[in-house]
């Protein structure tokens, strides 16, 4: 289980306002989405865009919302593609490895854990800001699993030169995938994905 490995834990000491905290990771931030449940359901306020802008510093124009659907033991990624994101699970349950693989970075290779669920039980609901460069990936822990994200540049129109597919087995990264790899429902991209120094070279 997700639970045995490093999942990255919100407190304190991480908290940049009221809902966004910081990681290990430059540019990626986690959130907190307060939660009303009650015998219907829950309804959530995910995500307060000038809260955000301000924990970033610049505007988050969102250009084109994608929803991906996937069966349990699906994991896409690990991908980087040049647009920021803000993504949350809005059903089931997804274990999530980013991974800076930007050679001029000061955290290069930094992998950070987290889970990521909206479970009817629980207070918050939980998201990812990621910035374009990052290598991001959802496993499913529990399905059908819908991710949702809200991406500042139109697919149709963002330059996708420097897209990147690197393998969820590569030995730099060393990421510790909570299902085995015999279970794993991958694309044939990214099995055929590359190593990071493939990448990078």
């Amino acid at each position: 289980m997700a639970s045995t490995l490093n999942i990255y834990q919100p407190n304190s000491d991480l908290q940049l306002s009221d809902h966004f905290f910081k990681t290990k990771i430059d540019g990626l931030l986690y959130f907190m989405a307060p939660k009303k449940n009650d015998e219907r359901g829950f309804f959530s306020e995910i995500v307060k865009l000038p809260e955000l802008e301000e924990v970033i510093g610049k505007p988050f124009e969102i250009k084109q919302v994608n929803c991906a659907r996937s069966q349990q033991n699906v994991i896409r990624g690990l991908h980087a593609e040049n647009w920021n994101k803000l993504v949350v699970v809005t059903s089931g349950l997804a274990f999530s490895a980013i991974a800076d693989i930007r050679p001029d970075s000061s955290t290069f290779k930094q992998v950070e854990l987290f889970e990521l669920g909206c479970d009817h039980q629980q207070e918050y609901g939980s998201g990812l800001f990621i910035t374009q460069g990052l290598a991001n990936s959802v496993c499913v822990l529990e399905g059908p699993l819908n991710y949702l994200y809200f991406v500042d540049k139109l697919y149709s129109e963002r330059d996708k030169t420097d897209d990147q597919a690197i393998s969820l087995f590569d030995e730099e990264l060393a990421i510790q995938w909570p299902i085995p790899r015999n279970e794993m429902i991958l694309s044939q991209r990214d099995l055929n994905a590359v190593s990071l120094k493939e990448a990078i070279k």
